[in-house]
């Protein structure tokens, strides 16, 4: 952890208050325009992503070891997360231990893990808040400004925020789990480019596709998010995960993620998982597809829509970009690549569909000081060999 690090730490935590900020902005001015039903649904939605955050932060720092917690009394700790402060907190708290490892001379090991820990968490926690509130007040947006036929300065500063932070959060909770890697695994510039445009094209024509059907029938959407929400939600049970410390919250965590599925990708089960991505990645084409096509036949043939028709045709174009640029990054870019001349056959087997067993994680030695949720992702993501996951179980279990 060193100084670009921090400052990384700082402008995701000014990135996450700014967004904020924009989310209150765009409220204030609904109910300002007389629109308070889209003010407090924009509220809502903020209220229920924030909401979720806090209850898993609050999980973690309970089942974390007494020693990686903050020295704040638990009830302070508490009542932070009641007023929703609770992530803020953690990332403060993560700068103080990072400015201490970088310019306070703290060079001790389990200070850098203990820095590598918080972050880890600070990323996870992003990742949830921003799929469970950034993509749905998108929608609302994109909505809204179709439905008026114009966007304020607001709005429009909104949704480019948005974008961005649902961008970024992926490439953040990537480059995270890749940080059990050795440094040889770690993301290039180019590599994470890549990786944050592919996620972009894939997202934007899929939010698109759902404003449209949201415009033309936004009852019907009130039905199609929970049956498409249930079908992800099923699959991620199907699928075994164990990320939380006991059944109640894991049903939380599977909940969230069903939500991130329903707008992108994540993967969440141990093994190959080129056929489940075609599966989804299938599924969430013709789905769109369907929303789209639903719009285009169901609208008034007196409506001028012609920038927009432009839009909806190059939203099919848009997403095969995004799926060539994930191609061309576990073709090209992906790090295991760049090591594939000197260690023949070792790929990320989320990555790809060949058996690998030389992928190396570090931070097993000192087990307390592991996070382990974050650990067990990886472990999802990046194929261990079997020696290897022993050794991941055997540390898991003495954390």
């Amino acid at each position: 952890f060193g100084p670009l690090q921090l400052a990384l730490a700082a402008a995701g935590t000014a990135a996450a208050t700014l967004d904020l900020c924009m989310d209150g902005w765009v409220a204030a001015e609904y109910a300002r325009h007389g629109h308070p039903v889209w003010a407090a649904l924009s509220l809502s939605l903020l209220a229920a992503a924030s909401a979720a955050a806090q209850a898993c932060s609050w999980l973690w720092l309970r089942s974390d070891p007494p020693a990686l917690r903050p020295a704040v009394p638990v009830p302070l700790l508490a009542a932070l997360h009641l007023l929703q402060l609770g992530f803020f907190f953690r990332c403060l708290h993560a700068l103080k231990v990072g400015w201490r490892v970088c310019w306070a001379k703290a060079e001790e090991e389990d200070e850098q893990r203990h820095m590598a820990f918080l972050s880890h968490d600070i990323s996870m926690l992003r990742l949830f808040e921003t799929f469970l509130e950034n993509t749905p007040q998108l929608t609302l947006l994109l909505y809204i400004i179709l439905q008026t036929n114009k966007a304020e300065l607001s709005q429009g500063l909104g949704m480019g925020t948005a974008f961005l932070c649902v961008s970024w959060s992926l490439l953040d909770y990537h480059q995270s789990l890749r940080s059990f890697l050795q440094d040889k695994y770690e993301l290039s510039l180019g590599s994470s480019i890549v990786y944050f445009l592919w996620n972009l094209f894939l997202i934007c024509p899929r939010i698109l596709a759902v404003t449209l059907f949201a415009l033309l029938c936004p009852y019907g959407l009130a039905v199609h998010f929970p049956l498409v929400w249930l079908a992800m939600f099923l699959w991620v049970s199907l699928q075994g995960t164990d990320f939380m410390e006991s059944p109640g919250p894991e049903q939380l965590y599977r909940a969230m993620v069903a939500v991130i599925l329903y707008f992108s990708w994540f993967n969440v089960a141990q093994g190959r998982t080129l056929y489940r991505s075609i599966i989804y990645h299938g599924f969430i084409l013709v789905d769109s597809t369907l929303l789209a096509l639903a719009w285009l036949w169901g609208r008034a043939p007196s409506e001028e829509h012609s920038c927009l028709l432009l839009v909806v045709y190059a939203a099919l174009p848009c997403y095969l970009l995004g799926l060539g640029l994930r191609v061309t990054y576990y073709q090209c870019l992906h790090p295991n690549r760049m090591v594939q001349v000197q260690q023949e056959g070792r790929y990320d087997e989320v990555d790809d569909s060949r058996e690998s067993d030389g992928v190396e994680f570090r931070s097993f030695l000192e087990p307390a000081l592991v996070n382990r949720r974050m650990q067990w992702l990886a472990q999802t993501h990046f194929s261990l060999s079997q020696p290897a996951q022993q050794h991941f179980q055997n540390g898991a279990a003495a954390v």
